[in-house]
């Protein structure tokens, strides 16, 4: 996978955990492993649907890209990776002692 194409999953993967979309989007991922031959052609085919409601740039390369299962598996690794450090930052912030009001 180029650099390119790492930046492009990082992107993606970081809009998921921003939605807090992260199980839904893990288990379509890897119930879809075995379509991602037909799931490119799909992608295209209802890109002009999608781009009307959405603004994807990136959308079409993506679509090329979904067809190699190294790229969904990098992408479901990713989705963890960020979810887990996102996680982590929540519950640092949870821990720090909230100053104390009492007079």
């Amino acid at each position: 996978m180029t650099n390119e194409e790492r930046e492009l999953v990082d992107r993606l993967a970081h809009k998921v955990v921003d939605f807090h979309m992260e199980l839904p989007a893990i288990l379509t991922l890897e119930t879809g492993k075995p379509l991602s031959l037909v799931a490119a052609p799909a992608m295209i085919f209802f890109e002009p649907l999608i781009q009307a409601v959405f603004s994807f740039p990136d959308y079409r390369r993506f679509a090329q890209m979904i067809e190699r299962r190294e790229v969904i598996e990098a992408l479901i690794q990713s989705i963890e990776r960020q979810a887990d450090d996102a996680r982590m930052a929540r519950r640092a912030s949870k821990t720090v002692s909230p100053p104390d009001t009492r007079r």
